[in-house]
C-alpha cells in the first residue's frame, strides 16, 4: 500500500515575473503530488494564476513576515512531506519522484535535501559558481546514510555557513508538526531551521543531483538585507552557535567579501 503523501506549498509574495515558471515546474512533474498556493499580499495577480493552474489559494490576513508566511503554507498543507516553494525557482521535473524513492520505508527520515543549480539573471541554466560549489562539498557528510542521522555529522554541514538551499528542502511535517519554523532571525530563517532540525532525532536524506534550479537576482529580499546589514548581523548570529569570538571575526572575514560576488 502506498501511503506516501506530499505537497508542494508555494509561497506568493506581489507579482514575481517568476511565479508562473514555478507553477509549471510543479504541476508538471514526473510524480504528481498536490500543489497549493499561499500568500499574504493577494492580488489579481496572484489570484488569476491559482485560477488557471487550478490550485487552491489560501490568503493569509496579517501583516507579510517571511517566518509568519512560510508557517502558513507549511501548515496548510496536509500531508506527511511538505516542501514550501519559493516563488523565484524551478523545480525539475524528477524533484518529487526523488523524494518518495528516498523517504519510503525510512522512519528516521525527517527531511529530504537535494543539490541544486544557481539560475542567475542573463546565464543559461546549470552552469554552477563558486558559491553553489563550496555548499554541495559543505554537505558531503550527508551522502553517508549513517553519518547523516548523528547530531555531530548533521552540525558540521552548518558550522562554517549554510550549505542547504532552502526550496529544495522537504519537511516531514507528521515528525516536525506544525508552525516548525520558529526562528527570531531575519535573514538566515532557513539557516537557523536546518540546525533545529540537526538537533532533532532522525536523519537528513540527501541527494547529490541537483533537482532545482535556484534563481539569483538582484531584487530578491535578500539583496535588500545585505544592504541594510541584517544578513551580516544575522551571519554573526549562526557562527555563534558554533564558534568562539575569536573564530567567528576570521570567518566573516571573508563572508563579507562574499556578499560583493554572490549576485555578480
Amino acid at each position: 500500500m502506498d501511503n506516501f503523501s506530499h505537497t508542494f506549498a508555494i509561497c506568493a509574495y506581489k507579482e514575481s515575473p517568476y511565479l508562473e515558471e514555478l507553477i509549471k515546474s510543479v504541476i508538471n512533474q514526473s510524480l504528481k503530488t498536490q500543489v497549493i498556493m499561499t500568500t499574504s499580499t493577494p492580488n489579481d495577480y496572484i489570484k488569476g494564476l491559482a485560477d488557471k493552474y487550478d490550485i487552491p489559494l489560501f490568503v493569509k490576513t496579517t501583516p507579510s513576515d517571511i517566518r509568519d508566511d512560510w508557517n502558513f503554507a507549511y501548515n496548510h498543507a496536509q500531508t506527511e512531506w511538505v516542501t514550501v516553494a519559493h516563488q523565484d525557482d524551478i523545480y525539475m521535473e524528477d524533484y518529487a519522484k526523488e523524494l518518495k524513492r528516498r523517504v519510503e520505508g525510512d522512519e528516521k527520515a525527517i527531511a529530504f535535501v537535494s543539490d541544486y543549480l544557481p539560475l542567475k539573471d542573463g546565464l543559461a541554466k546549470g552552469k554552477r559558481d563558486k558559491n553553489s560549489k563550496i555548499r554541495r562539498l559543505l554537505r558531503i557528510p550527508l551522502k553517508s546514510r549513517a553519518l547523516s542521522g548523528t547530531r555531530h555529522f548533521k552540525r558540521s554541514i552548518l558550522r562554517f555557513g549554510n550549505s542547504i538551499c532552502c526550496p529544495a528542502v522537504t519537511y516531514r511535517k507528521s515528525v516536525l508538526g506544525e508552525s516548525f519554523f520558529t526562528s527570531d532571525l531575519k535573514f538566515n530563517i532557513d539557516w537557523d531551521t536546518f540546525l533545529k532540525i540537526a538537533e532533532t532525532p532522525g536523519r537528513f536524506l540527501y541527494v547529490d543531483k541537483p533537482l532545482l534550479f535556484y534563481r539569483i537576482h538582484t531584487s530578491a529580499t535578500s539583496m535588500d538585507f545585505i544592504e541594510n546589514n541584517t544578513r551580516q548581523i544575522d551571519d554573526r548570529a549562526m557562527f555563534g552557535k558554533f564558534w568562539p569570538e575569536w573564530m567567528i571575526g576570521i570567518i566573516m572575514h571573508f563572508y563579507v567579501k562574499a556578499y560583493e560576488t554572490y549576485y555578480k
